[in-house]
């Protein structure tokens, strides 16, 4: 078992200054799977220039977090795969240490870094733990357990990886955290700042209809209906409100949570994108 046996997938979109840092504190022999969610050639090349050994997809059109990394995941042919965020940056050891994990607990599923998942983890002895749930910035794959099927190709953004481990638990598959493995994650920062504003409005849009979905796939849909309908009403009231004060950030904001339910109790697919160039 060696690094030979990890391939990393990491999706961006209109991320190339995170990207680049990342991409530095990876080793050069480990296969490095890059997919844009863009049809951005220049990146591309850009890309391949820089770090030759490095492959790149473009999507076409951005496809959302679940389909990019099921794209990527499709290529990998090694035992195990890391799933990493453009944002993140391992320390020199982290994938040996994955390594080490996954030969002690040769049963996994998934494996994730317990740094930034909360505070919560900090009074446990143990060095690596059962867990129901992991963050998606870094997830470690057994890939022999997934049978080429990944994550929910419906969430554009949000609950994918909340999704995936339900699902592994549903298949009593083991998840555990491991709290020797080293990943800096920045955190909500993968694309530039100048985007911000447009994609806080995509992410409140996204948050809601992808809380209602997944509520909906697991609870159906009356019980979903039950938990969303406070956040319909609140996000109503202050569309109105912030409206009424001319603040028409807020106002947009919570336009796009309560069009974000709308879509989803209406059974429409996850369909915003982020309005940038």
């Amino acid at each position: 078992m060696d690094i030979k046996d990890i391939s990393i997938v990491i999706t961006t979109y209109k991320s190339e200054k995170k990207l680049y840092t990342c991409l530095n504190s990876l080793p050069e022999s480990v296969r490095i799977i890059v997919v844009e969610n863009s049809n951005n050639v220049n990146f591309k090349q850009k890309l391949n220039i820089k770090y030759p050994k490095i492959e790149c997809i473009l999507t076409g059109e951005n496809k959302g977090y679940s389909v990019a990394n099921n794209i990527g995941l499709s290529q990998v042919t090694s035992k195990y795969s890391l799933v990493l965020n453009p944002d993140t940056i391992l320390e020199k050891n982290t994938l040996n240490n994955f390594l080490n994990t996954a030969k002690e607990y040769p049963n996994f599923w998934l494996i994730g870094p317990s740094e930034y998942q909360g505070t919560k983890f900090s009074t446990i002895d143990k060095k690596v733990f059962e867990v129901d749930n992991i963050k998606g910035f870094a997830i470690f794959l057994n890939m022999e357990k997934f049978e080429k099927t990944f994550f929910d190709e419906n969430y554009f953004l949000y609950f994918e990886e909340i999704d995936l481990c339900k699902r592994v638990k549903m298949n009593k598959g083991k998840i555990y955290l491991d709290k020797s493995l080293k990943i800096y994650h920045e955190g909500g920062s993968s694309v530039d700042e100048k985007y911000k504003v447009e994609l806080e409005k995509n992410r409140n849009w996204h948050w809601m209809w992808s809380t209602f979905y997944f509520h909906k796939k697991y609870k159906g849909f009356f019980v979903s209906l039950i938990i969303i309908i406070p956040k319909l009403i609140s996000s109503f009231i202050k569309t109105i409100f912030f409206q009424i004060i001319f603040n028409n950030l807020k106002k947009d904001i919570y336009l796009n949570r309560l069009s974000g339910i709308s879509n989803a109790i209406l059974g429409k697919k996850s369909w915003r994108r982020p309005k940038i160039d």
